[in-house]
């Protein structure tokens, strides 16, 4: 069913959409020219081949370093960025998350030469706490891409490597809770028992207990398809979210616990019109107007998965308003699980804006 979502979507952008109001009933697709054709770019939307699909959000500092040290293939510039990016927050995790994104891409693309700054990196700079947390991110992304796939015996080798370069990482950078953020995902795939992973967690959460980017990590291990039960993962999420304090993200929480156990099979418009889905939605809205730091990176992780949640529920404003925020960069969920993210992001902006302008909207009253 959900493919035969997806595919419906498809079709009906590829026929140029525009609908009718949905007290006027119905949907009527396009016909090529036609004027009242609902258009993303009416609103100064970016294309979707220009879309960024390696950030959820703006960071042009990360976006600068990242081009720097990919055509010179020199570490320092790296090295020199995440200095300078304060412990406390979520901007230390998102750029160490994307330098090791970016060596194992290269690797990939490239194998035994790609990403070889990361290699110099930590040879040339073997104490470098930024270099030792990107080094055991990038061991965690390449057991999750090992050849045997998840359970395998190369997935718990790399796995089991990981762990050591968290250990070595969280030496380096006493305070820092990147090390043992990164160690959450390790946990998940070694299947650390509950006692053992709940210890860890207490590391985390003494150094930073409001972190979202290391609730998010935690909440993969309580979820049914990991570890744990769907019910251990929505009593993770609302506990965070009831305990957080005014201007934290983690009230958006249950939202992401929803969509990490979302029944395989939904028909119909009950599901995300029901009181589970609304009461997730209410929570990740007021989180994101009501958060303190406006520069908070995973704003707009948040923001993303509101799109989904609220095209499929039909809020289309409020989808459209989320876009308005967010638009230009795809490199968050749901959008990177698919081969293609900005693909998939394209046709839920397009059904936003479809929706929006059959209940009257238009560009002047969403950019007013």
């Amino acid at each position: 069913m959900e493919i035969l979502w997806v595919l419906m979507a498809v079709l009906m952008i590829v026929s140029v959409l525009t609908w009718r109001g949905r007290r006027g009933g119905g949907i009527r697709l396009a016909r090529p020219g036609d004027t009242d054709a609902a258009d993303p770019a009416n609103y100064g939307f970016v294309r979707q081949e220009l879309l960024d699909v390696r950030l959820p959000g703006p960071d042009q500092d990360l976006v600068d370093v990242l081009e720097l040290v990919q055509r010179t293939q020199d570490w320092r510039a790296a090295s020199q960025l995440l200095a300078g990016t304060p412990k406390e927050g979520e901007l230390r995790w998102q750029r160490v998350q994307a330098f090791a994104g970016a060596a194992a891409v290269e690797l990939a693309q490239q194998p035994g030469k790609g990403g070889l700054w990361l290699r110099n990196w930590r040879l040339e700079s073997p104490k470098d706490p930024g270099g030792a947390a990107v080094h055991a991110e990038f061991l965690v992304q390449q057991a999750w891409r090992s050849s045997g796939g998840v359970g395998s015996q190369d997935h718990r080798i790399i796995l089991e490597e990981a762990r050591t370069a968290c250990g070595e990482a969280a030496l380096l950078a006493p305070g820092d809770p990147v090390p043992y953020i990164i160690e959450l995902a390790v946990g998940r795939g070694l299947g650390y028992g509950r006692e053992d992973f709940e210890a860890l967690w207490a590391k985390v959460a003494e150094r930073a207990p409001h972190h979202m980017g290391a609730h998010l990590a935690a909440l993969h291990y309580w979820c049914e398809k990991w570890h744990g039960s769907r019910e251990l993962a929505d009593v993770f999420a609302r506990r965070a979210a009831g305990s957080a304090p005014t201007g934290t993200l983690l009230p958006a929480l249950p939202l992401f616990s929803l969509y990490e156990n979302m029944p395989d099979l939904i028909v119909g418009q009950s599901f995300y019109q029901g009181e589970a889905v609304s009461r997730a939605l209410e929570g990740a809205l007021h989180a994101v107007y009501a958060v303190s730091d406006r520069d908070n990176p995973v704003l707009a992780h948040v923001r993303h998965l509101l799109i989904f949640f609220l095209v499929r529920a039909e809020r289309w404003a409020e989808a459209l308003d989320q876009v308005k925020h967010v638009d230009g960069y795809v490199g968050a969920l749901p959008w990177s699980t698919g081969a293609e993210p900005a693909a998939e992001y394209a046709v839920y902006r397009a059904l936003a804006v479809a929706g929006y302008e059959a209940n009257g909207g238009s560009p002047a009253t969403l950019l007013s």
